[in-house]
């Protein structure tokens, strides 16, 4: 849409062209993952009849009513100037079903939320009925072609039908973290004291004669676990699915009851995502987590947060055994002294500090960014974590790390 666009070229109330327009781009809204409903329209018709359709009022009247969340918002200022660019292009997208519909204005990248919004959606009403060989061999071919091509695939080149199918295979993906030898036993067939109050009971039930005495062996149970994850605009995609995998690897039904672990998001500031994480379904921790954390998509300021993390919760780093899991791209903005002294801090008080990095991705990729060669420093080990095959890869990586 130009910059002096005419009430003509986008559609009046009079011939029902806007109200059109704006349901049309509602849909698309959501075809890219923004939850948009009637409610939402509504006040966006209010608000485009209130102050015109300039192109600068109009998209930020939309703006502000139908983006709640700030992962959505490049998304909604890419869609909307591809959307109302040309008329012609708004018409093709508002049928939403036709079989092909070229799109020769679009620029050459887009994010892939907003390419698949916008590509055209074939008539499948129309197709025949699959029968029960050709769904097999679809099967087939997902098994060892598409989810093969998916397990490799960058979480930040994912479309977003392809990035929620990761999503959901990430949280099957299981995460054994090494276990230690804790202070309280239990009865066991190996230990190194007796267990009398057990012989005693045994010697109860054979008439009072002894025949074997128990033993106390100590509990095993996993290492304390602290999850500080990188919230800011570089590592979007990576954190949300991220959160995804640990939330599901490390629950109590598969890590153990006896698990301790503490999860915090950073950007600006930090925030603490360990009630997030005490919900047992995931999509709900999802939710609470986005609640939760105020500057997601903004800048890093690792440094300030982790000072923030020594004197509000120091006490959550569990006598110099936890396990930190620290997830970012290293692209910090604040300043390298104050990071150098709190990474510092951190590695004298934890068990062992692992820098999971998505940026390992890139072949020959040296940490030469300030932020990134303090943590390359004081980090215990690196890691890639930018699709499925290393995320399998992770707890291998975790146990050599910890016989280093």
């Amino acid at each position: 849409m130009a910059e002096g666009m005419t009430i003509s070229q986008l559609g009046d109330a009079r011939t029902g062209k806007l109200a059109d327009n704006l349901t049309g781009f509602g849909r698309t809204l959501r075809r890219a993952g923004v939850p948009v409903d009637a409610a939402r329209m509504a006040l966006a018709q209010q608000a485009v009849m209130l102050v015109g359709v300039g192109r600068e009022d109009f998209g930020a009247a939309l703006e502000s009513v139908l983006i709640s969340r700030e992962q959505d918002r490049q998304v909604f200022r890419e869609l909307f100037d591809a959307y109302f660019k040309n008329p012609g292009i708004a018409q093709k997208l508002l049928a939403q079903m036709l079989p092909s519909a070229e799109s020769r204005a679009e620029p050459a990248k887009r994010r892939p939320r907003v390419s698949e919004a916008l590509a055209p959606v074939r008539a499948a009403r129309d197709a025949p009925a699959p029968r029960e060989d050709d769904k097999i061999d679809l099967d087939a071919a997902m098994t060892a072609s598409d989810l093969q091509r998916l397990r490799h695939a960058d979480f930040n080149q994912l479309s977003a039908s392809e990035y929620r199918l990761v999503e959901r295979l990430a949280r099957e993906i299981p995460l054994p973290l090494p276990r230690y030898a804790a202070r309280r036993t239990r009865p066991g067939t190996r230990g190194g004291r007796p267990h009398w109050p057990g012989a005693m009971q045994q010697a109860a039930r054979t008439g009072g004669e002894v025949l074997r005495v128990p033993l106390l062996q100590r509990r095993r149970q996993p290492l304390p676990l602290c999850v500080l994850v990188d919230v800011s605009g570089s590592m979007e995609r990576y954190a949300r699915l991220l959160l995804a995998f640990l939330h599901a690897a490390t629950a109590p039904r598969h890590a153990g009851a006896g698990l301790r672990r503490d999860v915090f998001a950073f950007g600006t500031g930090l925030t603490d995502l360990t009630p997030a994480f005490r919900l047992a379904d995931t999509d709900a921790m999802l939710e609470a987590a986005s609640q939760a954390i105020p500057d997601f998509a903004g800048g890093t300021r690792l440094g300030d947060s982790l000072a923030r993390l020594r004197v509000q919760h120091a006490r959550r780093l569990v006598g110099r055994r936890t396990l930190v899991l620290l997830v970012s791209d290293g692209l910090d903005t604040g300043a390298p002294e104050v990071l150098e002294r709190e990474l510092g801090w951190l590695r004298r008080h934890c068990g062992r500090l692992l820098w999971l990095n998505p940026l390992l991705r890139f072949e020959g990729y040296a940490p030469t960014a300030r932020g990134a060669a303090v943590l390359h420093r004081q980090a215990h080990g690196m890691v890639a974590v930018h699709n499925l095959s290393r995320l399998q890869d992770l707890a291998g990586s975790l146990a050599e790390v910890l016989r280093q």
